[in-house]
């Protein structure tokens, strides 16, 4: 877990928005709004890749009618991954996989815990089929709901499927 002491000025993951959130909103969102917690995958001392998430929820009108039949008609309580970067210097090594993994493995804990339906992730474009090889389904969100960001694709997984696969 990210820590207040933190260095994070060297970490350089390649993409303007994900090192600005890490360096410049990460500490804030978690330790003075605490809308969130991030989680630094570290190696001599030094993060080599984090991911974010926060408690959210989804509209049921936002899954599949086949998804949806069975459930109740409110909003349903999710795990939202909300950033995922590995640095330059260490991509190609099964970082972000593992980082992901750990994500999977937060959602089912938050489902006994407090209850969590699914993992949500807003994937940039070119992260679709990383998202994808892990069963990962685009889902059509109503704008608004989950706060999503004009370039990307929110994409799900159901904490039973995610279960099974652990």
């Amino acid at each position: 877990m990210l820590h207040k002491n933190d260095d994070l000025a060297s970490f350089d993951c390649d993409t303007i928005e994900l090192n600005q959130f890490l360096k410049q909103y990460a500490k804030q969102n978690q330790f003075r709004h605490y809308i969130g917690t991030t989680y630094v995958a570290v190696m001599d001392a030094v993060i080599i890749g984090y991911l974010s998430v926060s408690a959210s929820s989804i509209r049921i009108g936002d899954l599949s009618s086949e998804l949806s039949r069975k459930l109740p008609k409110y909003p349903l309580p999710i795990l939202r991954l909300t950033r995922l970067a590995v640095d330059v210097k260490y991509k190609n090594i099964g970082m972000g996989k593992q980082l992901l993994k750990f994500a999977l493995e937060l959602s089912v804990k938050q489902k006994e815990q407090f209850g969590c339906f699914a993992l949500v992730v807003d994937a940039k474009e070119e992260s679709i089929g990383f998202y994808e090889a892990f069963g990962f389904e685009s889902i059509n969100v109503v704008s608004g709901t989950l706060d999503i960001r004009p370039y990307a694709q929110s994409m799900f997984l159901a904490t039973k499927v995610i279960e099974k696969s652990l």
